[in-house]
């Protein structure tokens, strides 16, 4: 475990509602819309703070997809003892196509 991580994302109670949101049922890939959603929090602030674990490396893009000239994003809690020394922080999942 990084515990310089965790202290990191312990820093905002909204941010700890979000990795253990992503961490229910064994691991879930959600957006920012959706987070916002079911946390009942405004879009603007789950996204900053998705974001913000994100920069951390708590948190990895896992999809994307094109919706109304967007790109939503859709994010999944990293399991730190995954992580492999190669392994990059805040690595981006390759862009689809536009049709």
């Amino acid at each position: 475990m990084n515990w310089e991580l965790l202290a990191r994302a312990n820093t905002h109670p909204l941010r700890v509602s979000i990795l253990e949101v992503l961490n229910l049922d064994g691991g879930r890939m959600l957006s920012p819309k959706d987070l916002s959603l079911e946390l009942q929090a405004p879009l603007s602030t789950v996204n900053y703070h998705v974001t913000e674990l994100r920069k951390c490396g708590l948190l990895e893009v896992v999809d994307e997809r094109q919706v109304r000239g967007a790109i939503e994003h859709f994010y999944r809690s990293v399991d730190s003892s995954k992580k492999g020394p190669g392994r990059k922080r805040g690595r981006r999942a390759p862009r689809r196509a536009r049709v």
